[in-house]
This record gives C-alpha cells, structure tokens and sequence, in this order.
C-alpha cells in the first residue's frame, strides 16, 4: 500500500515516527499522524483544515494538550504493585538485566520502526478506503485526512471535531481542489 502514497504522504508516516518519539509515546497514534500532517506545507490536507479556519498551531496546540499518558511505574504503583519490586524478582528468576533485552525495553520498536497503532492503522485503513471511493490512484493527505475523520480513528478524530472539521464538507472540498488541480 505504501508504493500508491505521494511523496507527502510518505512525509505524513514518517514525520509522525518522529511526533510519536519527541512526545514519548510507545506507539505512532492518529494524533502523532494528524501533527505531522499539519507540519508538511502545500498539501490539499492542509487547504482543506484553512477551510475550516484550522491553522497548524491550533491543531499542535490540541495534540500538544493531550498531554502524557502516566508512566507505566505511576500506573502500576496506584494499583498497589511496586515496579522495582517486580524488576528485582524477574532478574531473580531469569538473571540481570532480563527485563532490558524485552521488546518493551526497545520502546515497543521492532528493527528500528516504530509500530502503528489501533488507530492510525486505522487512519490508514480508511486513507486507502477514501482513496478508492474517489476513484484517485493514489493516497495523498487529503486522504489520510479524510481517513482520521471517522469515528474509529481516536484523538485524531475527536481534535478535529472539536475544531469543527466536518467530513462531508471535507470530501466535498477535497473533490473540488482535485478537480482544479487536473484543470488547472
């Protein structure tokens, strides 16, 4: 699927590896898609949110909002389980340093890449879907936006929303700065 997105799009996936680890997150999520979304200029995606009179900053500002999630230890430690503890007996049993050879330990990051995921997998799942129901050949941003306008699609989603992005609207927009740029 990723041989049929445009050279901005591409920009899209990677500069949201680079959202998900300057924001600490485990995983690439639709908010690290929709930040990176808004920072690649000259984009149908982007014509499409000044429409609706979204600039860049705002969209950064409600990602930026979001905030971090609580560490693991915070986590585990209001449910009463000390994480030092439980580290001191895995590397009783399985010997030291057992716990920092994990996948977990690597930030969730397999051969170096940073998985997607439940909703920008999603996200991309309906970028292709936006794709084919215009009849385009290709996925660009103004797909991978359409695609994060779903419901399933999480904070991406909801940020967007909030802002008042309507998706018909959007597809109508989308349509018509297509078709002028074919015209034009």
């Amino acid at each position: 699927m990723f041989e049929r997105f445009t050279a901005k799009a591409r920009d899209v996936v990677i500069r949201a590896q680079a959202e998900d680890i300057a924001r600490g997150a485990d995983a690439i999520r639709s908010e690290h898609l929709l930040a990176a979304l808004v920072q690649v200029p000259d984009t149908i995606a982007l014509m499409v949110l000044t429409g609706f009179s979204v600039t860049p900053a705002d969209v950064l500002a409600d990602v930026d909002a979001l905030g971090t999630t609580p560490s693991d230890s915070e986590a585990l430690a209001s449910i009463g389980i000390d994480l030092d503890e439980v580290r001191r007996q895995v590397e009783e049993a399985f010997g030291p340093g057992a716990l920092d050879r994990t996948m977990a330990a690597r930030g969730g990051r397999k051969n170096g890449r940073t998985p997607f995921d439940r909703t920008a997998k999603k996200v991309m799942e309906l970028a292709l879907r936006e794709a084919i129901a215009l009849k385009h050949n290709y996925i660009g941003t103004e797909h991978i936006l359409l695609g994060m306008l779903h419901s399933e699609t999480g904070a991406a989603q909801r940020i967007l929303a909030a802002r008042n992005v309507q998706q018909h609207v959007a597809r109508v927009m989308v349509e018509e700065l297509v078709r002028g740029k074919r015209a034009g």
